[in-house]
């Protein structure tokens, strides 16, 4: 989290928000109103936010990682602004990132973020954007690679992948980034990542084909005379 959001979390009257995410900053929410919420309740939670807005609370809408990447930033603005409450994005850490950082430095050079959660998106768009990044030789940081309804959707993904990538591709894999509890990082390539069974809480990064492994860490090159 940072220093901004911990800023604006503590000048908030009530903060809302999925309810595992506020666990996660319970010492930051002594003294204020605090609403949960569970999965599958975005709209549900960002009208609440709005309707508190409208009364004049100081409100928070907590998202994970970062709220404008596969967060609630976009659809809080939707509901928001055409109601006529002002807005303000505050950045985070998104998962990519910071799993990149415990990872090496795999996001060095051009990179594309695919969800694979077909849950708004239809798989056969999802697909075609895994083929236009493996086409375009990008680093692809897969957001949601599983859950116990979709076991299958990382297998899918590396094996449109490997149309475009060698089996031994440099590959990553990080669970609970830099979260207090469960942090798991893991170096693979992509013939062991196709088999491995992820959930939410994890993000798998595929390596271009500039993409190296350098005592333990994965690197792709920005492109400097080293």
């Amino acid at each position: 989290m940072t220093l901004k959001a911990m800023e604006v979390i503590g000048g908030s009257e009530v903060v809302l928000g999925y309810g595992p995410y506020l666990s996660m900053v319970e010492d930051l929410l002594e003294g204020k109103e605090v609403e949960p919420f569970g999965m599958g309740e975005e709209v549900a939670r960002a009208s609440r936010a709005v309707e508190l807005a409208l009364r004049g609370r100081r409100v928070s809408l907590l998202s994970g990682g970062d709220a404008t990447v596969y967060g609630m930033a976009s659809l809080a603005l939707e509901l928001a602004l055409g109601a006529g409450v002002e807005v303000e994005v505050v950045p985070g850490v998104t998962a990519a990132l910071a799993a990149s950082a415990l990872l090496g430095a795999p996001l060095g050079h051009d990179v594309a973020f695919v969800s694979l959660s077909d849950l708004l998106t239809p798989w056969e768009t999802i697909e075609g954007r895994l083929r236009g990044a493996g086409m375009g030789d990008f680093v692809v940081c897969l957001y949601n690679p599983g859950s116990r309804g979709r076991r299958d959707r990382l297998r899918r993904a590396c094996e449109v992948l490997s149309l475009y990538r060698s089996p031994s591709t440099p590959c990553g894999v990080v669970k609970n980034a830099m979260r207090e509890e469960g942090q798991e990082v893991l170096i693979t390539d992509l013939e062991g990542l196709s088999g491995m069974e992820l959930d939410m809480s994890s993000l798998a990064v595929v390596g271009s084909s500039a993409t190296k492994v350098v005592d333990g860490r994965l690197i792709t090159p920005r492109g400097y005379r080293v």
